[in-house]
Order: C-alpha cells, then sequence, then structure tokens
C-alpha cells in the first residue's frame, strides 16, 4: 500500500521546476495511477508552473482521474484567463470526461467563449441528443485505454478511428474503416480537429502514421497544439523514423513544441527499452535507476 509519504515525494518532483521535465512527467502518470484526494491536491498545485504543456497534462490526467474532487480546481483552470489557452481547452475536456452534471451550465456558458481553444472542448464535452446516446451503457468495449468526452459531430470521425472495425455504430462515420490508421485528418479540419487527429494516431501506435505525423511537426506555420501533439504521438509508436523526427526539433523555437519533443523521446526511450512501466515514480522513489537522457541527436 501507498503511503501519504510517499505520495508527497512524488508531487514534490512533480512541482519542482529543477526536475529535468521528463521526470516531473513520470511523476504526474505515476500519481494519476495512485488517485485519492493526496494524488489530486499535488496535480492541482502544479498549475503555478509556467510550462503549458506541463499545464496541459495536468488537466488531462485529472479528467483521466474521473474523480469530482479534482471539480473546483479545473473549473478554476478553465475561468483564468491568464492561462494558455490549450491549458483552459484540456480543463473544458477533463470536466467533461469527469461528466458531473454539476458542470453542465458552466460548460454550457464556456461554449461561447470568444477563445477557440476554450470554445470547442466544452462543446465535444456536453451530453449530445441523438444517436449516441443510443449507444449500451457502458459504451462498447472500447480499443484505448484513455478517457474522451461524448463526442459531437465535430469529433465523431476520431471516434470512429478509435472504434474497433466491427463496432456497429448507430451514426454514419465520417471516415471508413478502410482509413482506419489513416493520418488524412492532419489535412483538414481546424486545429482543434488536426490536434485530435494526431491524439488518436498516437493511440494507435501505428507506424503508417509516421510520415504525416513527422511532417505536421515540420510544418512551423502548423498550430502549436496539433505539432505537439505530432511529437507526443511520435515518442508512443517509437519507431526509428520517430527518433530522427523529434531529434530534428529538439530545439524547436516554440517551447510547447520543444518541450513535447523532450517528452517524447523519454516515451521513445521507454517504448525501445525493457523497463515495466512509463509511470515509474514509485519505483525512482526507492532507488531504482533515473530516466535516461533523451538521445542526443543523430544517435542510432
Amino acid at each position: 500500500m501507498v503511503t501519504e509519504q510517499e505520495v508527497d515525494a512524488i508531487g514534490q518532483t512533480l512541482v519542482d521546476p529543477k526536475q529535468p521535465l521528463q521526470a516531473r512527467f513520470r511523476a504526474l502518470f505515476t500519481l494519476r495511477g495512485l488517485g485519492g484526494p493526496g494524488a489530486i491536491a499535488w496535480i492541482s498545485q502544479a498549475f503555478a508552473d509556467d510550462s503549458a504543456l506541463l499545464k496541459h497534462e495536468l488537466a488531462y490526467c485529472l479528467g483521466q482521474m474521473q474523480d469530482a474532487r479534482a471539480i473546483p480546481v479545473l473549473v478554476d483552470v478553465l475561468q483564468d484567463t491568464r492561462q494558455e489557452p490549450m491549458v483552459r481547452h484540456e480543463a473544458g475536456e477533463a470536466l467533461g470526461a469527469i461528466g458531473d452534471p454539476e458542470v453542465l451550465e458552466l460548460l454550457k456558458q464556456y461554449s461561447s467563449d470568444p477563445v477557440i481553444e476554450v470554445t470547442r472542448p466544452p462543446l465535444v464535452s456536453l451530453p449530445v441528443s441523438g444517436p449516441w446516446e443510443a449507444l449500451p451503457s457502458p459504451a462498447p468495449a472500447l480499443a484505448w485505454s484513455s478517457l474522451k468526452p461524448s463526442p459531437s459531430l465535430v469529433a465523431r470521425a476520431t471516434i470512429w478511428l478509435r472504434m474497433p472495425q466491427k463496432t456497429e455504430l448507430p451514426f454514419p462515420p465520417l471516415l471508413t474503416p478502410a482509413s482506419a490508421p489513416s493520418p488524412a485528418g492532419l489535412h483538414c479540419g481546424s486545429a482543434l480537429f488536426r490536434h485530435e487527429v494526431g491524439y488518436v494516431l498516437g493511440q494507435l501506435q501505428h507506424e503508417a502514421a509516421v510520415p504525416q505525423l513527422a511532417a505536421a511537426l515540420a510544418r512551423c506555420a502548423e498550430n502549436p497544439m496539433v505539432r505537439h501533439e505530432c511529437a507526443e504521438a511520435l515518442g508512443a509508436i517509437a519507431r526509428p523514423a520517430c527518433l530522427a523526427a523529434l531529434q530534428a526539433h529538439a530545439d524547436d523555437p516554440e517551447r510547447v513544441v520543444r518541450e513535447s519533443c523532450e517528452v517524447a523521446l523519454d516515451m521513445y526511450e521507454h517504448e525501445t527499452g525493457r523497463a515495466f512501466q512509463y509511470a515509474d515514480g514509485l519505483e525512482q522513489l526507492h532507488g531504482g535507476p533515473p530516466p535516461r537522457a533523451p538521445p542526443s541527436p543523430g544517435a542510432p
């Protein structure tokens, strides 16, 4: 059983800006797995950081935990116009993922926020009327481990990508099953749509997506939210071509892209190594080997 002292020690790593970003991410995902009020308190404290990427992941993890005790801090983040749009965006999605009816009116309110990144997630997060509600409860077994809110029409193409191909949907898909690992969505729709496509392709971990993910990462004119998600997807897919693409942008002038490549290189090292789990905060606490430094440019 994990003690309160162990949770606090992992939390200290998360909130310490002197720690390498990859170590802080591993601590974050460890806290997500442990759950409970102590983990939520430490994750909430880290929203004072100046890294938009880290704060985005904090909100994502709180949504994944599906613990209503995280609602107050997520509401604060969503309402705080000083927070970066991508952070408020993820807070909106996290509130939808938790699914407590008490936030319904708030999400409706922010569905008309002047910041487009904030507007769309609440719309996706709200329960929708119509065919999606006809799905059995719980929904059919899905081929991914992360939770996303009930989809609006905008989101259904990415949801379809993540469905087992034999799943019968009560609404017409926006993409055909034959295109299931296709990265075509990285070239169309809004930046938020492309961002979600990048996320889904990372979840699929299929090497067929690597060329287009790498191309999207390399497009400097692309929205940083999209490039960030493409970088993390490449880290999850973890093929040699992914390593080259990530190393090429390790010094990107856009901070969120640069930090995403740093974390993705750590993910790559995990996926290609022998470690049992990425969320190894407890192992590090008890004297395990520290996370390896990201491969240097040009490394095989």
